[in-house]
């Protein structure tokens, strides 16, 4: 009789468990998946990686994004501090359009937003809905559906992006959204190669499109899970640093 309570203890406290877990929250979800992915780290570290021959630095806890590299034997700091976009070539603050500013300006924070994530979906602008639970190569992910106010959403505010989040790890695996610059198109992106560093995640992914570029962001999974995207891209954090201010 002793075992038998036992073992109906244990079960309820399993059943409430799982019944926890499907009944959490898109919000709860990112919470979860930001602080066990470093959290206020971010905000309390200097982060320099290497991506694609240019270096990239995120310091003055994130309010200062820096990108460093060299071109024609100039070398080029792009330094974007909240709204305000500033470029030096060899050292000399040179004036460029406002177009131009937005373009660049657009380009470091792209390279930021996923090299931080999860850590970015708690962006101001943001706004999360949970979608029904799906399965990829065997395991169990919950789908967070990501839209953006025009407000603070910047230029690509109308972009809807997706992500799997592993039931098991908070973790997202794998990530898609959708554009509509030069043509538009749809991304799917495969996380791999995860490391921490001085407590902050990181990962490489791989860029997939499909053939049709004109599917909903929704089938990219199913097309990634019957192999029918293409490998586009590999895309790799070198030299990732991580120094507690």
């Amino acid at each position: 009789m002793k075992y038998l309570r036992l073992f109906f203890l244990l079960l309820f406290i399993s059943s409430c468990n799982e019944t926890s877990k499907k009944n959490l929250t898109a919000q709860e979800i990112v919470d979860k998946s930001i602080e066990i992915a470093g959290g206020n780290l971010h905000e309390r570290s200097t982060i320099s990686f290497k991506f694609r021959d240019k270096n990239y630095i995120s310091e003055s806890k994130g309010k200062t994004l820096k990108r460093i590299f060299s071109s024609d034997s100039l070398r080029y700091i792009d330094i974007k501090t909240n709204d305000i976009f500033q470029r030096y070539v060899d050292d000399v603050l040179v004036e460029i359009s406002d177009s131009l500013a937005t373009v660049y300006s657009n380009s470091v924070n792209s390279v930021f937003y996923f090299a931080q994530l999860p850590y970015r979906l708690n962006d101001p602008a943001v706004n999360k809905e949970l979608l029904d639970e799906v399965k990829i190569k065997g395991k169990n992910y919950y789908v967070i559906q990501i839209t953006f106010n025009q407000e603070n959403g910047g230029d690509d505010f109308g972009d809807t992006y997706l992500y799997w989040m592993n039931k098991e790890t908070f973790m997202p695996d794998y990530l898609a959204y959708d554009f509509y610059t030069d043509g538009g198109g749809v991304r799917f992106r495969e996380a791999y190669n995860e490391r921490y560093i001085n407590g902050i995640r990181f990962v490489d992914y791989k860029n997939y499109e499909p053939e049709n570029s004109k599917v909903p962001v929704l089938q990219t999974a199913n097309l990634f899970e019957n192999n029918q995207l293409e490998l586009l891209s590999d895309i790799q954090l070198e030299n990732v640093k991580v120094t507690l201010d």
